[in-house]
């Protein structure tokens, strides 16, 4: 996780603290996360962080060192960046997308309906949507990625609309977690979703041409990040693109 622990959001299903004014970002954090990550016996790795809305380019530049700086080293490491929306800054997103990693991941959270009274007032459906969009426009070699929690009283039609939603911003890969409420003062639990429906979904999913789904009441956006089936996926799209 980069950029601190601090969020300059706060939406209603997290638990991470928040302020307007976070502590200025690490400058040594891209090369001592690097090097720590190069040491390590893995080959996919995930980076993640809080928003930073009070950094003039939401963190991108501070992602893209970090990617940079792990390649230079070790460039068999597949990486996935789990990342804001940079306030729809397309100059942040071209940062990133072009600074070597292979999965380029942002979440929408919930249905359309919810996200105001889900998210930061910050956040929005269509921004988020437009970043996937940007990313894979600016570079098609990307995977794009992006999760929603079940649970907060969506209804089935509106995550199906989400989905093609999705499709149709060109996102390859899409998770299904169940919200689970982190304390009493945030949104409570809805519906405890079956693993039936997150099965259905899956296979809806799938259906209309993800490449990959994870879904299931404790997938979270991140799990397992989807290793084994991702790597066969970003690999076959290196060879399709001569990148081996």
């Amino acid at each position: 996780m980069l950029l601190g622990d601090t969020c300059t959001r706060g939406c209603r299903f997290c638990s991470i603290k928040t302020s307007s004014k976070p502590p200025p970002p690490d400058i040594n954090e891209p090369f001592n996360t690097a090097k720590a990550i190069c040491e390590w016996d893995i080959n996919y790795v995930v980076l993640t962080s809080v928003d930073r809305d009070d950094l003039p380019d939401g963190g991108a530049n501070h992602f893209a060192k970090t990617v940079e700086l792990i390649k230079f080293s070790r460039p068999d490491i597949l990486i996935e960046c789990l990342v804001s929306d940079f306030q729809g800054s397309v100059d942040s997103v071209r940062r990133l997308a072009l600074s070597g990693l292979e999965v380029y991941a942002h979440n929408i959270e919930t249905v359309k309906r919810l996200q105001k009274y889900v998210r930061d007032k910050r956040a929005n459906y269509e921004q988020s949507l437009f970043v996937l969009k940007k990313a894979k426009e600016i570079n098609p070699n990307l995977l794009t990625k992006t999760s929603v929690m079940l649970g907060l009283g969506e209804t089935k039609e509106e995550v199906i609309e989400a989905m093609q939603d999705a499709r149709n911003n060109n996102v390859d890969v899409i998770t299904f977690g169940q919200y689970l409420r982190p304390t009493k003062n945030h949104l409570s639990v809805v519906e405890y979703i079956s693993p039936e429906v997150f099965n259905n979904y899956k296979e809806i999913g799938l259906k209309m041409g993800f490449r990959y789904i994870a879904s299931g009441p404790l997938v979270r956006s991140s799990y397992k990040a989807g290793e084994y089936y991702m790597e066969n996926l970003i690999n076959e799209k290196k060879v399709k693109s001569g990148l081996t």
